[in-house]
């Protein structure tokens, strides 16, 4: 079974979450399909975009598993963002979470360290 995903995320100011996703994520938009979405691939056909939706934002809660969630938060870091929760679960999963300017939640999680 094949699995494409596009994730969105609703946000209020365009431009300020435009800037705020390209340092989480580390890279500019992959593409932009109008004046109100913005797109990130994350992998081969897995997406997130952001697209103004005023009555919606700060809605959203994504997590995003990787394989070495340590330099993934390193590199965040070096772009200036912290997470706002960082979580060890039971079974040694950890998972990072982060909230835009709206207050969307995208985590990212990994396995043990």
């Amino acid at each position: 079974m094949t699995i494409d995903l596009f994730a969105g995320l609703p946000v209020r100011d365009y431009a300020a979450a435009v800037a705020w996703y390209e340092r989480l994520l580390g890279a500019p938009p992959s593409f932009l399909p109008n004046d109100t979405e913005a797109v990130w691939e994350l992998a081969e056909h897995r997406y997130v975009f952001i697209e103004v939706r005023p009555a919606h934002a700060g809605h959203a809660m994504h997590t995003v598993f990787v394989d070495d969630l340590g330099s993934r938060l390193a590199g965040i870091a070096e772009r200036g963002l912290e997470p706002a929760e960082l979580e060890t679960y039971d079974n040694g999963v950890r998972k990072a979470t982060f909230r835009d300017p709206d207050g969307n939640e995208i985590g990212f999680g990994g396995g043990p360290a």
